[in-house]
């Protein structure tokens, strides 16, 4: 389905029973909604309502030419206009990369509104930032972030036919041609780098700690996010929480480890119905 919202156009895939509890998954670089496929049958088996939608930059519809609409906070605010749009009150909350970091940002500052969080593969704002400022590994993993918000950012992904990305997405396998091919769309892949050049501009800030409850999944080989800020993030959730490690899967949890997201998002899901 089609939604406008804040000026806006997001195409929107729901399934399950339409009578199902409401779950929001959202998506991460250099990914969209499909990246959640694997996981779905067992969400809808459980009787939830999942929606999932390209977020902005990587919608056609919704590809802001200005790099300051690419803060987490404007992308947090898409979400909650399209669930209202949709006659959304309350909802699960599962996001993955950037994903995540919107996540975050919604049950931070709308708590009222999300009954539980998944956050997958990125840990809370604030478990990032203390680890940026006290790993040096960690500062390593994120230099690839300086490479993709430097202005010939797309010249970078592009190079060798997308040698870059095929590196990066080959645990995921053939699966890795529908985003490579996707990211061939000049639009796209500048409104998917788009968010890096917010970030590296100061468009993430602060945020307060999060109260609702919490999953977070993290997996032993992302070389993105280290175990330092994955144990940080306990330090930033006051609700319960839980943190999941999948072991031997590198940092495209949704389609390396499906079964181990599903399982983990419906036992936090599970604690509250």
């Amino acid at each position: 389905m089609r939604i406008e919202a804040r000026g806006l156009t997001f195409d929107v895939a729901a399934g399950g029973p339409e009578d199902g509890t409401p779950v929001l998954l959202l998506h991460g670089f250099p990914q969209d909604h499909r990246e959640f496929e694997l996981i779905l049958p067992e969400l809808h088996a459980a009787g939830l309502r999942t929606f999932a939608y390209d977020q902005r930059g990587y919608a056609p519809g919704a590809r802001p030419a200005d790099v300051a609409a690419y803060t987490v906070v404007e992308a947090a605010s898409d979400a909650l206009a399209i669930l209202d749009e949709l006659g959304v009150g309350e909802f699960h909350l599962v996001g993955h990369d950037w994903g995540a970091v919107v996540s975050w940002v919604i049950a931070a500052l709308h708590p009222q509104r999300v009954r539980t969080l998944t956050a997958v593969s990125v840990p809370h704002i604030g478990a990032m930032a203390e680890a940026l400022r006290t790993d040096e590994s960690q500062r390593e993993r994120f230099g690839y972030q300086a490479m993709l918000a430097a202005p010939d950012g797309e010249d970078a992904v592009r190079a060798d036919d997308f040698a870059w990305l095929r590196q990066v997405l080959a645990p995921i396998g053939d699966r890795a041609e529908l985003y490579i091919d996707a990211m061939r769309d000049p639009g796209r892949l500048t409104g998917g780098i788009n968010w890096y050049r917010a970030r590296a501009a100061g468009g993430r800030g602060e945020l307060p700690k999060v109260s609702v409850p919490t999953t977070f999944v993290w997996s032993d080989q992302d070389a993105a996010i280290g175990e330092a800020a994955a144990r940080l993030c306990a330090e930033w959730v006051t609700g319960d929480y839980e943190l999941v490690t999948v072991a031997g899967v590198r940092h495209w949890v949704p389609e390396e480890a499906p079964g181990a997201l599903a399982d983990a998002a419906l036992a936090r899901i599970g604690k509250t119905g």
